[in-house]
């Protein structure tokens, strides 16, 4: 009984979040209240304090729900394939990496954080996107390096510029396909743009 109780509370919250992500997809964070989450799940305000503290833990739930530690898609990379390389490696991990974005709730989830959310309480979007942006930049500066003391970098590039200039680049794909989604696939265009930018910084031998 008690192991479907939890069941049951899963799937509240699980239903919340769904609330959520519709409606702050629609009206934006700062105008939407607890009150119209709940009813957009047909459920009443107290079932939304049950699982969540404020508006703010909700949205960080929700931020939870797609957030794509970029260390996991390095490590898929590194179980799945025979791949020595680490500019391979990172080559691979952000091709795995759209697929995903590409998905409709992390779709949805990404251009609220981006489009949807302002400075509201306790809610600062640039400190979570600075944080999502400083997570990644650590893989990637991480497998730069093994590059470059490999001597697999053009000359003169160092790590922290290549790691810069990859997190540019998919940030400005990213952004880009976010204000307009039926314009380009994010597949399709991303890994023209992801191939052509490491045959550019790859050291021919």
């Amino acid at each position: 009984m008690a192991r479907r109780t939890k069941a049951e509370a899963e799937a509240t919250r699980e239903a919340l979040l769904d609330a959520a992500e519709e409606v702050f997809y629609g009206n934006g964070v700062a105008r939407t209240s607890l009150e119209q989450i709940a009813r957009h799940a047909g459920m009443t305000r107290g079932a939304v304090y049950w699982h969540f503290k404020n508006k703010a833990d909700l949205f960080h739930a929700l931020l939870d729900r797609v957030r794509m530690p970029f260390e996991e898609l390095l490590e898929e990379v590194r179980s799945t394939s025979d791949v020595e390389s680490p500019l391979e490696t990172l080559r691979l991990a952000c091709l795995n990496g759209l697929p995903r974005i590409e998905q409709p709730h992390a779709q949805r989830i990404h251009s609220i954080l981006l489009h949807r959310c302002e400075f509201f309480s306790d809610i600062n979007p640039l400190e979570m996107q600075n944080r999502l942006v400083k997570e990644c930049q650590a893989g990637m500066r991480e497998q730069f390096r093994y590059a470059y003391e490999q001597g697999l970098l053009v000359s003169h590039l160092s790590p922290d510029t290549a790691s810069r200039l990859l997190q540019s680049t998919l940030s400005g794909l990213i952004h880009d396909w976010l204000r307009n989604p039926e314009c380009f696939s994010l597949q399709e265009e991303g890994s023209e743009l992801i191939n052509t930018f490491f045959r550019l910084i790859q050291r021919t031998p």
